[in-house]
């Protein structure tokens, strides 16, 4: 993993200088990490292993001129552990294949967004004990930045929390607040110039937070009948989990938590932030109406938003719940490739 080759000295420079910015001793979890063809993993006694992974692309989930490099490494490591999250999992490595154009190794300006990226990336990663452990890496074909990052988790057997375990007469909750991702992304493309933001909970779409703790907490407690993270949108994430559960699902318009970035928005602009925006990597979950659920779990609030039904071919599997009253059809409008 980050093996060496005899490939030429700038690959051998940036293995180096992955293996100098994430130094990977002896864990519990990894016993042999960046160095050889394959990095060994120890999977805590009595817990079964979670994976999954996630490209991170240029001009398709950031613009080299728009967004941070530190804000593109936190986001490249951010979907995978937001994932894990979902799951009620903890990390217990990550693997990172890179694809760079040439000019990335042999400019100065291109060593500079590699050290950033770097940087934003390790610190996401020590906040959430997470060791880079390998990876691979390429010259991209085209002028083109193209990450993927892997992520290895732990869960007890049989009780990770999944899409498929709600069921009718539960009820539907959201962590932290919505459409700030959605917000924040429209005013950077709107201005057009890379912003200088740092890592904080005011840049929800350059700095998201994966809820790990509020997850772990879920699983550990056994609140949460079914979970998924929100990457796509509210309206298409849920429509995953309705799906998987096989039920429908009515959503509670007046009680969706507006982040506060999106009051700069008329109100139908901020509730589709909210239903399909994306990219605000907080958890929906389901959980037993008799279950008494906090309103704050690990500092995070967790807000009711809805109820789960039993399916009906004659009503739609979602619906919106106006504040005066009324009910209307909810679309699945979020992020889907080959058709957003």
């Amino acid at each position: 993993m980050f093996k060496k080759k005899a490939e030429p000295a700038g690959e051998l420079a940036l293995i180096e200088q992955i293996r100098r910015t994430f130094p990977v001793g002896r864990t519990n979890a990894v016993t042999l990490g960046i160095g050889d063809d394959c990095a060994i993993l120890r999977p805590p006694d009595g817990h079964e292993v979670v994976v999954t992974t996630d490209f991170t692309l240029e001009n398709r989930h950031f613009r080299r001129d728009l967004h941070p490099a530190s804000s593109v490494g936190h986001r490249c490591l951010a979907r995978g552990l937001s994932d894990i999250a979902s799951m009620g999992a903890k990390p217990l490595a990550a693997f990172l294949s890179i694809a760079l154009p040439g000019t990335m190794l042999t400019t100065a300006r291109g060593r500079q967004w590699m050290a950033e990226f770097f940087a934003g990336m390790r610190s996401l990663a020590r906040r959430h004990n997470t060791p880079l452990a390998g990876g691979d890496t390429s010259q991209s074909p085209d002028d083109l930045i193209l990450a993927d990052i892997i992520l290895i988790g732990a869960a007890p057997p049989g009780r990770s929390l999944r899409r498929s375990g709600a069921r009718a007469g539960d009820l539907l909750y959201v962590t932290g607040s919505l459409g700030g991702a959605h917000t924040e992304l429209t005013a950077l493309l709107k201005t057009k110039r890379r912003s200088q933001a740092r890592s904080s909970e005011v840049h929800p779409h350059l700095f998201p937070q994966p809820r790990l703790s509020v997850g772990a907490y879920l699983l550990h407690h056994r609140l949460a009948t079914a979970a998924i993270d929100l990457s796509d949108g509210l309206s298409t994430d849920l429509t995953h989990l309705c799906e998987s559960s096989r039920v429908r699902a009515e959503v509670d318009a007046g009680a969706l938590p507006l982040h506060p970035l999106t009051s700069r928005l008329d109100p139908q602009q901020a509730m589709h932030a909210a239903l399909n925006g994306g990219e605000d990597y907080e958890l929906l979950f389901a959980a037993d109406h008799g279950t008494a659920i906090p309103r704050r779990i690990a500092g995070v609030p967790v807000t009711r938003i809805g109820t789960l039904l039993p399916r009906n071919a004659r009503k739609p599997l979602l619906t919106l719940s106006t504040p005066d009253g009324s009910s209307v059809p909810l679309r699945a409008a979020g992020w889907e490739h080959f058709v957003s």
